[in-house]
């Protein structure tokens, strides 16, 4: 089931994501947690903390879920 995420902003990076989904509770555990675990952006596989996700960027978290960014006013964009 793919979740949409709203950006409040132009962009968000991967390790903002990863904290406002409770993946990790501080920033400073992202590159900890994406050298252990799988993310993929885009279909591919991703291990930067600071990669940006605009709206449009689907993102794979397994076992956890998949995520659209949208922009606000378009949280519809996913179907």
């Amino acid at each position: 089931m793919k979740e949409t995420v709203i950006l409040k902003t132009e962009y968000m990076t991967l390790a903002q994501l990863l904290k406002e989904l409770d993946v990790i509770s501080s920033g400073g555990q992202a590159k900890g947690y994406l050298q252990e675990n799988t993310v993929f952006v885009n279909g591919e596989i991703e291990n930067r903390r600071g990669r940006k996700l605009y709206a449009g960027t689907m993102i794979e978290i397994p076992e956890i879920g998949t995520f659209f960014m949208a922009e606000k006013g378009k949280e519809d964009a996913s179907e």
